[in-house]
C-alpha cells in the first residue's frame, strides 16, 4: 500500500496506482512476470483519425500493437464508440481489460477533438481508469530530433528546432524544442503556438530555430518557397503523421511518470481560437 501512497500524487492517480498494484500482484504469482497493460489509443484531431489498441510490457517497456482501425473524417461522432467496441471484440478483449486511455488532445479540429475527448471521458469515468492526454506535436518531436540532428553542422551546446502541422488558413501549429549537446541528448519543450507560415519561415531564417520538421506536404512546400536556398535543407519532411505506435509510446512514458488526468481534468489543446470566437462581433453596451 505504501507504493500506492507514493504514486498517488493528485486525487485521481489512484487508478494508475491500482493498475501498478495489479502488476505487482501478477508478477508475484508468475515466474516470468509477463504482465502487459492494455492501452486504448484515440486520435480525432485531424481530417481523419484512428482507434488503436496496444500492450505495454512492464519489465521491458516494449510496446506492441494489438490492432488499429481508421476513422473517416466528418464521421467521428458516429464511428468512434462503435469502432472501439468492434476493435475490442475482434481481438477477444473486454473493455474492462483496458488499463489506461491515451488520447491525442490536439492541436487540431474543434469538432473532432470535442467528440474524441467526450467519448474517452465517458469511458474512463465508467471504467475508472487513467487518461493520458498527448499533444500531436510532442509525439512528433523525438523522431524529428533523430532525423535532423545529424544534418546540422552548427554543433552548439543547445539547438532549437520546431515541429509544424498544417493548421489551414496559411498557418501552422508549431511546437518548439531544445536539443542538448551530444553528451546529453535530452530534449526540452519550449512551448506550442499558432504561427503564420511567414512568421515560421522567419524563425528559421533568423536562426530562432535551427531546423523545422513536418509530415505535411503543404507546410513543407510553403516553407521552402519562403526561405533562402541555403536554408531549404533545414526544412525536413521525412516524417509521417503519428499512428498508434508513436502515440502509445509517448503516452506510456507519460503514464509511467505519473502524468495522467481525471475525466474532469481532460481538456482539448486547441491552440487556435474557435471560429465563433474569431468572427463574433464584440458586445455593444446597452
Amino acid at each position: 500500500m505504501s507504493l500506492c501512497t507514493r504514486r498517488a500524487r493528485a486525487g485521481y492517480y489512484w487508478s494508475l496506482c491500482r493498475a501498478r498494484q495489479q502488476f505487482i500482484e501478477f508478477a508475484a504469482s508468475s515466474d516470468q512476470a509477463n504482465f502487459k497493460m492494455l492501452l486504448l489509443v484515440t486520435e480525432t484531431s485531424g481530417k481523419d483519425g484512428f482507434v488503436g489498441l496496444a500492450r505495454a510490457h512492464e519489465p521491458t517497456q516494449k510496446i506492441e500493437i494489438v490492432g488499429e482501425v481508421g476513422l473517416a473524417g466528418g464521421t467521428f461522432s458516429a464511428q468512434l464508440v462503435p469502432q472501439i467496441a468492434s476493435l475490442l471484440e475482434r481481438h477477444g478483449l473486454r473493455k474492462s481489460e483496458i488499463g489506461a486511455f491515451i488520447v491525442v488532445s490536439g492541436p487540431g479540429s474543434f469538432t473532432g477533438l470535442r467528440v474524441g475527448l467526450a467519448a474517452i471521458k465517458a469511458l474512463a469515468e465508467i471504467l475508472r481508469k487513467p487518461i493520458v492526454p498527448v499533444s500531436l506535436l510532442e509525439v512528433l518531436a523525438p523522431e524529428s530530433r533523430m532525423i535532423a540532428a545529424a544534418d546540422v553542422s552548427d554543433r552548439k551546446s543547445t539547438l532549437r528546432y520546431a515541429v509544424a502541422l498544417d493548421a489551414g488558413r496559411g498557418e501552422a501549429f508549431v511546437g518548439e524544442y531544445e536539443l542538448a549537446g551530444a553528451a546529453d541528448g535530452s530534449v526540452q519543450a519550449r512551448g506550442e503556438s499558432l504561427l503564420t507560415l511567414e512568421a515560421l519561415s522567419e524563425r528559421l531564417d533568423s536562426g530562432g530555430v535551427h531546423w523545422i520538421a513536418t509530415p505535411d506536404p503543404a507546410i513543407f512546400d510553403a516553407l521552402r518557397g519562403r526561405v533562402p536556398e541555403s536554408k531549404k535543407r533545414f526544412i525536413r519532411r521525412n516524417l509521417r503523421r503519428p499512428r498508434t505506435i508513436e502515440v502509445a509510446v509517448t503516452g506510456w512514458e507519460k503514464l509511467e511518470s505519473g502524468q495522467s488526468v481525471s475525466p474532469e481534468q481532460l481538456e482539448a489543446n486547441y491552440i487556435r481560437r474557435s471560429d465563433a470566437e474569431i468572427f463574433s462581433k464584440p458586445a455593444t453596451g446597452s
